[in-house]
């Protein structure tokens, strides 16, 4: 089974954290779906978020396709809080950008969009609030293409009309315009290709609230999504978020990037003096929400919570 972080990120109000949520419930993560406007959303679990409707820190949740092992980020959208969404960036292999249908791609959406092109994060688009909307697919499309460039496809064509999708498809680029014209088809890894490589952005409609086109949006992400190459004997690690627990102790939220860390290993770490420091691993917490679960090793593409390392930062 593959292993991938996905990031989701959007404009305040896009309604990023009823996806988040949509996404779960779909997934058999949660039982029951949570709202942000009833204070009892999965992952907004502050009190400050809960009190004002908003995601403030960034959080991650863990859940399984029939093929991927999804750790899910979801990351503040207001504009007061976009260092916090940045910093996730870092550790995100794919990233869902959720637009808001009634007010289609706005301001701070651009400026998300730009973060994960410079970054060169494959990016699915999650239309939401069709239900209210007002306007149809073909036009909020046309938007998207303007805003965000010709590859923006609508995915939701595959289940509509094949032949039409499969074209839309093959404009992206040169390589899946000839296995189209060559045999009518365009195989899954291609598809997988030229979205990790940003060639292609799938863009699927629906509403968040009502569950509406989550689910396709979940096959797509467990078909067309690729695990990342990581040395198995090399260790690396990435660092994208301090936090501290209920009792005070210091979390240091890191992505493996290659080999594995376990209990009682000893970290090398170079701190902002520019020293190496040498820190032993007493604890490797795997959180989904604010509950957490004791690993006795993170191996590569995992996000874990190391506390009580001193001289980490993001």
């Amino acid at each position: 089974m593959k292993r991938i972080v996905v990031g989701v990120l959007a404009h305040v109000d896009a309604g990023k954290t009823t996806l988040t949520e949509a996404m779960l419930y779909a997934s058999g993560k949660i039982d029951k779906l949570g709202r942000v406007d009833k204070k009892n959303s999965f992952l907004d679990t502050n009190t400050v978020e809960r009190e004002r409707g908003i995601t403030v820190f960034s959080k991650q949740a863990l859940f399984s396709l029939p093929s991927t092992e999804i750790t899910l980020i979801d990351t503040p959208g207001h504009v007061d809080f976009a260092m916090e969404a940045e910093r996730a960036l870092s550790v995100q292999d794919y990233a869902i950008l959720v637009v808001s249908a009634p007010e289609g791609p706005m301001a701070h959406t651009v400026t998300l969009w730009n973060l994960l092109k410079e970054r060169r994060i494959p990016t699915f688009i999650f239309v939401n609030k069709m239900d209210i909307g007002g306007r149809g697919r073909r036009a909020i499309l046309d938007e998207l293409k303007r805003a965000f460039g010709s590859s923006v496809t609508d995915f939701c064509l595959q289940h509509e009309d094949n032949e039409r999708f499969l074209e839309e498809c093959a404009s992206a680029s040169e390589e899946l315009m000839s296995s189209y014209f060559e045999s009518g088809e365009i195989p899954d890894d291609l598809i997988s290709d030229a979205i990790a490589r940003r060639r292609l952005f799938p863009c699927f409609f629906g509403s968040a609230l009502n569950t509406d086109g989550v689910e396709a949006l979940l096959r797509a992400v467990d078909r067309y999504t690729k695990a990342p190459f990581y040395s198995k004997t090399l260790f690396g690690a990435r660092v994208y978020k301090i936090a501290t627990d209920p009792s005070g102790a210091k979390l240091t939220y890191m992505k493996i990037t290659g080999g594995d860390v376990k209990i009682k290993s000893v970290l090398k770490i170079k701190g902002k003096d520019g020293v190496i420091h040498e820190e032993r691993v007493e604890q490797i917490r795997m959180y989904s929400a604010d509950k957490f679960k004791l690993l006795k090793s993170a191996e590569p593409g995992m996000i874990c919570a190391i506390p009580g390392l001193e001289h980490t930062y993001a």
